[in-house]
């Protein structure tokens, strides 16, 4: 029997129907915004590992999108650039350059190849040259843009092209300078008829997946998956590396056979490789880094000498934020012994939920690997790594998520009868009691080593987060004593960032320093110096923006209506004045974090000193457009004791919103019928919920977010419960859920190709299809070719365009 629809229900369903979207051209904000997008941007420093160069990158403007919508494969959590068997990017290095930091000269380089388009680079241990790796040019025809490795010699000052054979770098830079300096370690793309397997567009049949009885598991929502078998053969030629080593004078030998290297490091002594080599089976719910591995030591000819594990196919954890896989966990060498294991094993089956003293056991194994393990250490959370120094001394720290817990112990790992001794235990999030991280230095084959002095003294150097904002600061540290001297500490009116301790007692810093209305620039900084010889500027680099110089910034404190002490920073045009002027539309751009009490949650962030950016990226642009901006608002969400933080998530965002709004009120700059409300992923989640919840906002703009938690089931951000456990905190926190209660205009931006683990762009979608069919004011952009960040200058123009657009339309001209 066929089946009729009624004129008028047909009627009914065309009506209820959205409109098609519209595809329109980019489009560009006004003059002052473009500005702002254009505005010349810092290079990057890389330090020697004398400490006495420093290598200069140029960064370029930002890339268009046309380079932005070149073809790209996604593999199994992996965005890979096909022609050149590299890992998508867009950011390169279009300049270098060597500055001498005592002379405070720069220093040219000849030879560098011609429209540089710098991907990673790296000193020699010894300091005698550079080696950098430089996306050639695609023709787009024939030749095919290859990752080439080049060489500079820096007593030379001239570069020179060191491998006509491209690299592979899908899953790692590409190279790693050997520790004699004689050469690199260099992962090629293999020779030969290496050419993609060529897919028919016919499937061969359908892809199919199995689930076996076992305990619950955490599978968080990934993109870019392998679908098919097809995809499967991509991946596996994509990520075929040959390993080989180069000498300087660029003769190439090459090491075993091509195999699916996804980690390669050399030893201390330069005798062995530590490689992980992918095997199947692969998975279509896990990306790349979860499927099985065999972890191996190979001589630098290629054979394996000992095989440390092999690790199977891990598709999902135990719930929580503190599980971890069974079995070898994070093998690495050693820094301060020649060839000598280490890795972590978890104790209790890497489930947090059961019951044990000891959750992870270090062992430490040397080669030739023909003992057993020693065991080096029983913790009772999770390892968190070893800052190495000498062989009796070492810095080996734990953590425990659920908590925050941390601790930092000394360890003796040549003398076995030492029982570790704890330098430190704290909390993870208190800010304040942070000790700082050791300084640590390059050693002759270019490890990382702890800085020891006298009496096993150490450098600390941390944030220095205070009451009165973040004081960054270098403290000398005795291990045997646990004396503290404070050496160096940033003082107002500026703040300097310590960015490298130059010397081993640590008087001479490399820093940035930046005020209100200064720039950062680089500085060199000799501690007990005359007045006159402590600070010596590295580089002039002028205020990217005149225009917006005597922009206004104040970190502003208020309280929320339970107490909780919260800050942000007060932006506001140049030239203005409150008393003159009155209240300004207003722009609030927040985060929300999670803490496990409220005196950490309280505590103050950022600096009052720091220089007054105006980024495209976030609020402050608008300062350009007359709205006064509220950056970075505290939006804390405690859970106190056992309480879970999302339980009380929205009753806490809406006083972390109220509060906000009353301050800004009450200090005059803005009024409540003409305030916004944005964020970025998380923020964006943030916004939509507050438009859902609150009429304290006019508009929001909500880029990249995730606004439906069911469809995020195993976890987001730091809520380790999956759906079936707390079935009403993700209902309640999902802002989908309450569309029909969103009455002020909601504008949500994504990138079509969002990378990032639970924001698909379904997410955006989804969320518009629901505002406008429940009859809500809301606007949809999907930006082509862009990811969780946006890239193209093209797509950062179009989203401010219509950032202003919907400001000026819902905010700037509202009335009450």
């Amino acid at each position: 029997m066929t089946s009729r629809t009624s004129p008028l229900l047909a009627m009914g369903l065309i009506a209820a129907a959205p409109l098609a979207g519209a595809q329109t051209a980019y489009q560009t904000p006004p003059a002052a915004l473009q500005a702002i997008v254009d505005a010349p941007r810092p290079p990057q420093l890389k330090l020697s590992p004398k400490r006495n160069l420093a290598a200069m990158i140029a960064t370029p403007a930002l890339p268009s999108i046309a380079e932005v919508a070149q073809p790209e494969l996604k593999l199994a959590g992996l965005r890979i650039h096909p022609r050149s068997y590299a890992s998508s990017r867009f950011n390169f290095g279009s300049g270098l350059a060597l500055l001498d930091i005592d002379t405070q000269k720069e220093v040219q380089i000849a030879g560098l190849p011609q429209n540089l388009r710098l991907a990673e680079m790296a000193w020699s241990p010894d300091q005698r040259y550079l080696a950098f790796t430089h996306l050639g040019k695609d023709d787009g025809v024939g030749k095919a843009a290859g990752m080439e490795l080049w060489l500079v010699d820096v007593a030379a000052r001239s570069a020179k092209k060191l491998l006509n054979q491209p690299l592979n770098t899908v899953m790692d830079k590409g190279f790693h300078w050997l520790p004699d300096n004689k050469g690199l370690l260099v992962q090629l793309k293999p020779a030969g008829n290496h050419v993609p397997p060529a897919g028919t567009g016919i499937p061969t049949g359908p892809a199919t997946q199995d689930s076996a009885p076992g305990g619950a598991k955490q599978l968080r929502t990934y993109p870019d998956l392998l679908k098919n078998e097809a995809d499967a053969k991509l991946f596996e030629h994509y990520v075929t590396v040959q390993l080989a080593t180069v000498d300087l004078n660029g003769k190439a030998k090459l090491i075993g056979k091509p195999e699916q290297f996804s980690e390669v490091s050399i030893s201390p002594d330069g005798k062995h490789l530590l490689t992980e080599v992918l095997e199947r089976p692969y998975s279509y719910l896990v990306p790349a880094n979860d499927f099985a591995k065999r972890v191996e030591v190979r001589a630098l000819d290629g054979k394996v000498e000992h095989t440390v594990a092999k690790l199977p196919l891990q598709e999902g954890l135990p719930p929580g934020n503190d599980a971890v896989p069974t079995g070898v966990r994070h093998p690495s060498w050693r820094a301060d012994a020649p060839a000598t294991l280490v890795w972590a094993e978890a104790q209790d089956g890497g489930d947090p939920a059961q019951k044990a003293e000891i959750r992870d056991a270090v062992y430490m194994q040397a080669a030739p690997f023909n003992t057993a393990p020693r065991l080096l250490a029983k913790l009772g959370s999770r390892y968190a790594g070893i800052v190495w120094g000498r062989g009796d001394v070492a810095l080996l720290n734990e953590r425990w998520w659920k908590n925050r817990a941390a601790k930092q112990w000394k360890i003796a790992p040549d003398q076995a009868a030492s029982a570790p001794e704890l330098v430190w235990s704290g909390s993870s999030e208190d800010r304040y009691n942070d000790p700082g991280k050791p300084v640590t230095r390059p050693d002759a084959a270019g490890h990382a080593r702890l800085v020891l002095g006298a009496d096993n003294t150490i450098l600390l150097a941390g944030a220095g987060a205070t009451p009165e904002g973040e004081r960054p600061f270098v403290d000398r540290f005795s291990l045997n004593t646990k004396k503290k001297e404070r050496l160096f500490q940033s003082e107002a009116p500026y703040y300097e960032n310590v960015l490298a301790v130059l010397n081993d007692d640590g008087s001479r810093l490399l820093s940035s320093r930046e005020s209100p209305s200064e720039r950062p620039n680089f500085y060199l900084r000799q501690l007990g110096a005359g007045s006159a010889a402590q600070l010596t500027a590295l580089t002039h680099m002028p205020h990217p923006l005149p225009q917006l110089k005597d922009v206004q910034k104040e970190q502003i404190r208020y309280k929320r209506a339970d107490g909780v002490d919260l800050t942000a920073n007060l932006m506001l045009p140049p030239n203005y004045d409150v008393k003159r002027d009155g209240p300004l539309p207003l722009l609030m751009w927040a985060y929300p974090q999670e803490f496990k009490s409220a005196s950490a949650a309280s505590q103050t962030t950022g600096s009052p000193y720091k220089f007054n950016a105006v980024s495209y990226w976030g609020p402050a642009a608008f300062l350009a457009m007359g709205y006064a901006v509220l950056d970075n608002p505290s939006f804390p969400i405690v859970g106190k004791g056992d309480e879970e933080p999302n339980d009380t998530y929205l009753p806490q965002l809406v006083a972390d919103a109220e509060a906000a709004v009353d301050e800004v009120v009450r200090r005059g700059v803005a009024e409540r019928h003409r305030i916004a409300i944005g964020g970025h992923s998380y923020g964006a989640f943030m916004t939509a919920n507050l438009l859902a919840h609150t009429r304290l906002f006019r508009a929001g703009i909500a880029r990249s977010g995730a606004y439906n938690r069911t469809l995020t089931p195993f976890g987001f951000q730091a809520e380790d419960r999956p759906f079936w456990k707390a079935q009403s905190t993700y209902q309640t926190m999902s802002p989908f859920n309450n569309a029909d209660k969103i009455k002020d205009a909601l504008m949500l931006i994504h990138g079509e190709q969002d990378n990032n683990s639970g924001t698909f762009p379904i997410q955006s979608e989804r969320m518009f299809q629901a505002v406008k069919g429940l009859g809500g004011t809301a606007r949809l952009v999907m930006l082509p070719n862009e990811s969780h960040a946006y890239r193209a200058r093209e797509s950062i123009m179009h989203m401010l365009y219509e950032s202003n657009q919907w400001l000026d339309k819902y905010v700037k001209n509202a009335k009450p």
